[in-house]
């Protein structure tokens, strides 16, 4: 592609030379080593690595063009771009080098604290069942239709997100599902990118280790809705808020397309009445602006009825008739590491969940407390290297609820452990705690602890196969540690 169709996304730049029109770019770059003869090379300062570190590196593998904050030194046949802020401009850069793919086909982005793995798994489903090839970009994977793709970040870095939706074009994918972090919507990842239809779920405390304070956290969600635009073209746009949130007003302020809300306390275009949870599953009404279907779905708990009514809000915008949409909710099996029953035929419940905030970590064991007849355990830990105000919050909800309360390693990353959960028991005056450092130990003690009838919740950690300490992940599965503990119990 030509340089200059490359930089015709960013209105102001500063370059050591004039650009021909005739000079090519064959691919962009940002980590050095996968430079090749021809690519641009776009300098990003990281948390720990400052890509303008690399850019000579760069420029020995073939880079003939070099995007910059700051001078480097070069050869003088090097071209040498400057702009403010290079983090931004990737992200615009990479959507024009990729022709604007998102612009292709119809885009919905989630966010907010929780629910947001669970609302792309239960809308797959459903433009599944409409036979429509979807798009996914989330917290466990990518996919293009049923290719999976690894990820790393909930939201890919700029360049990776444009470099897939272009293969999701060139798939012919018929609509794309992504889940959008605060961090990405603060540093720009996502600018660039055309979205049509914007989710918000709730918001309620996480990432105060990045954010200054809630605010901060609530205007870095705005982000995405202030993107869907002043205009009203043919291809409408429009903002999907959850109206038992309070946190919607402020987002109603934040764009100028139309609202659809969900919910189930206050009046909402959908929602769900005569709810009826139980251990196995549930059943309700649902109510939509096109009309009123029965719900039976094996997923459990009040959140993941919210979690429904934004799929479904989603689904009826994009004109998806209503007994398709009851089909994929009533046929989903569960989400993997969401309420995850561990269930090899003893007579006690383990349940593992992905909850790491206070307020989903509340929402799960509030949801057990609705069916457990006898004790409930709950094994739980907090990340290292992450906000450490939540701690103590995460332990006393943990001992609140649960009869017996193991608190344990999550993620410690670069903590020591024993740090973490010092922090986790500061001022805790429960009696119904134990602390056990290994979080293979602590599952294994909760198993040995229950008995029949007896529900045991293993929190945090959820779909992960690792855990990381040290900068070093290490293979680790709740769901299989568990599995193993109750097999070992069992004979």
């Amino acid at each position: 592609m030509k340089l200059l169709d490359v930089m015709s996304s960013i209105p102001f730049y500063n370059s050591n030379q004039p650009i021909a029109k005739d000079i090519e770019i064959q691919n962009i770059q940002i980590d050095h080593r996968f430079i090749e003869n021809g690519d641009m090379f776009i300098c990003i300062r990281g948390f720990t690595v400052d890509g303008h570190d690399f850019s000579t590196s760069a420029i020995e593998n073939g880079a003939k063009v070099v995007v910059v904050e700051k001078e480097v030194d070069v050869p003088e046949d090097v071209i040498v771009i400057q702009v403010p802020y290079t983090i931004r401009a990737l992200a615009l850069i990479a959507s024009a080098f990729y022709q604007y793919p998102s612009n292709k086909f119809p885009l919905i982005g989630i966010t907010g604290t929780n629910g947001k793995t669970t609302i792309t798994y239960v809308l797959e489903k459903i433009f599944k069942s409409h036979e429509l090839k979807a798009g996914i970009i989330g917290t466990i994977q990518m996919k293009i239709g049923e290719d999976v793709l690894p990820v790393k970040n909930t939201t890919p870095d700029a360049l990776l997100l444009q470099r897939v939706f272009h293969k999701m074009v060139e798939a012919n994918v018929d609509i794309t599902i992504m889940e959008v972090s605060s961090h990405a919507l603060d540093m720009g990842r996502v600018s660039g990118t055309d979205f049509d239809i914007a989710v918000f779920t709730n918001l309620t405390q996480d990432h105060l280790d990045y954010h200054q304070n809630m605010d901060d956290y609530l205007r870095a969600k705005t982000l995405l809705f202030t993107g869907l635009g002043n205009g009203y073209a043919l291809e409408q746009k429009f903002a999907v808020l959850n109206a038992d949130d309070i946190h919607s007003r402020i987002i109603a302020k934040s764009t100028s397309q139309p609202i659809v809300t969900y919910g189930i306390e206050r009046v909402a275009d959908i929602t769900a009445e005569q709810i009826v949870y139980g251990i196995k599953g549930m059943q309700f009404q649902l109510v939509t602006p096109k009309g009123t279907v029965p719900i039976h779905t094996t997923l459990i708990g009040k959140f993941n009825i919210y979690n429904i009514l934004a799929a479904v809000s989603v689904a009826v915008l994009q004109h998806i008739p209503l007994d398709i949409i009851k089909y994929a909710i009533e046929h989903i099996s569960g989400v993997d590491g969401r309420f995850q029953q561990v269930d090899i035929g003893q007579d006690f419940a383990v349940i593992v969940d992905y909850a790491h905030t206070p307020d989903s970590l509340e929402n799960v064991l509030a949801t057990i407390q609705e069916f457990a007849t006898k004790n409930i355990y709950v094994v739980v830990g907090t990340g290292g290297d992450r906000d450490k105000s939540k701690r103590p919050l995460m332990s006393n909800i943990a001992v609140n609820y649960g009869d017996w309360t193991i608190l344990t390693s999550d993620n410690p990353r670069t903590e020591k452990p024993e740090d973490i959960l010092a922090d986790m028991t500061y001022q805790l005056k429960s009696t119904n705690v134990e602390v056990i450092v290994q979080r293979q130990e602590a599952i294994e003690k909760a198993v040995s602890y229950a008995k029949s009838g007896d529900v045991i919740l293993i929190a945090g950690k959820g779909h992960e196969t690792y855990q990381e300490i040290n900068g070093v992940r290490y293979a680790f599965d709740d769901r299989d540690i568990a599995k193993a503990a109750i097999e070992q119990k069992e004979q």
